[in-house]
C-alpha cells in the first residue's frame, strides 16, 4: 500500500474511533468497513479490528467509569454469558448474507426509532436478572457471529427498553465491548490468525481520537446529542452489514 493511501486509511480509522467512542462504542464494524475499502487482506482485518476495538473500548470504559456512568449491577448479568457465547458465535457457519441482512435491518430500525421517537430520560427500570442473563447470552452470540464487541446491540436495547439512562447505557456498553473483544481476539489468535504488522500507527491514531470522543461523550455531550450520534452509528453499522 502506498504511504499516502495508508495515511488516508488512518484518517478514516480516526473518524470512526472519534464517532463511535463518543457513544461508548469501540468501532469494530467501522474499522472492518474501512479496511475492506482499502483492500486489506481478509485474514488480517478481523484481528486488526479487534485489536483497535480493545484499545478504544479500554479508553471509553475508563472515561465513562471516571464520569460515574458505569453500573456494575447492570453490567454483570449481561456480560456473564456473553463472553462464552461470543466464542460459540464465532465458530458457527450460517448463511452469511441472510444473517447480516437481518441484523442490519434490526440496527436500521433501532436507528430510526432513536431519530423519530427517542425515549425520554425518565427513571429507568433495570431488567430482571433472568432477562438480562438471557439477553446478554444472545448479544454475545451476535457479537461472535458479526465479529464485533456487541455494544452496537446492547446500547440501543438498554435505551429503547428504558433499562438505563443514555449515559449509563454507554458506560455499560464500553466494558461489555471490551470483554467480548478480548475473548474474540483470543479465539482468533488461537487459530491461524496473527496481528498484522501495520498496527502501530493505527493504534496511535485510535488512542488519540478514542480519548477525545469518549471524553466528549462522557463529560460534554447532552443526552439528546448522544442519542443522535448513536443513531448515526447504528445507521453506519446497519448499512455496512447489509451491503458488505
Amino acid at each position: 500500500m502506498a504511504p499516502e493511501t495508508f495515511w488516508l486509511m488512518c484518517a478514516a480509522i480516526a473518524a470512526v474511533a472519534l464517532l463511535y467512542s463518543s457513544v461508548g462504542h469501540a468501532g469494530a464494524s467501522g474499522y472492518i468497513a474501512v479496511m475492506s475499502l482499502f483492500s486489506i487482506a481478509p485474514e488480517e482485518i478481523r484481528p486488526a479490528a479487534l485489536c483497535l476495538n480493545i484499545v478504544v473500548a479500554s479508553i471509553a470504559t475508563w472515561q465513562f467509569w471516571r464520569a460515574g456512568h458505569f453500573s456494575w449491577r447492570l453490567f454483570w448479568p449481561f456480560a456473564l454469558f456473553a463472553v462464552p457465547l461470543a466464542f460459540v458465535g464465532g465458530s458457527l457457519d450460517l448463511p452469511t448474507h441472510v444473517f447480516k441482512t437481518l441484523v442490519g435491518a434490526i440496527l436500521l430500525l433501532s436507528a430510526v426509532q432513536l431519530i423519530v421517537r427517542p425515549p425520554p430520560e425518565g427513571e429507568p427500570v433495570p431488567p430482571s436478572k433472568p432477562i438480562a442473563l438471557g439477553a446478554g447470552a444472545g448479544l454475545g452470540l451476535l457479537a461472535g457471529l458479526t465479529g464485533t464487541g456487541g455494544g452496537i446491540f446492547l446500547t440501543p436495547l438498554l435505551i429503547l427498553m428504558r433499562w438505563a439512562r443514555t449515559s449509563t447505557a454507554s458506560g455499560v456498553s464500553a466494558p461489555f465491548i471490551l470483554v467480548n473483544s478480548i475473548a474474540g481476539l483470543s479465539g482468533n489468535l488461537a487459530s491461524t490468525a496473527r496481528i498484522p504488522g501495520f498496527m502501530l500507527p493505527l493504534v496511535a491514531v485510535v488512542v488519540v481520537f478514542g480519548f477525545i470522543g469518549s471524553h466528549l461523550g462522557s463529560h460534554r455531550l447532552p443526552h439528546a446529542a448522544i442519542k443522535r450520534l448513536l443513531a448515526v452509528v447504528l445507521l453506519i453499522a446497519g448499512l455496512k452489514l447489509i451491503f458488505t
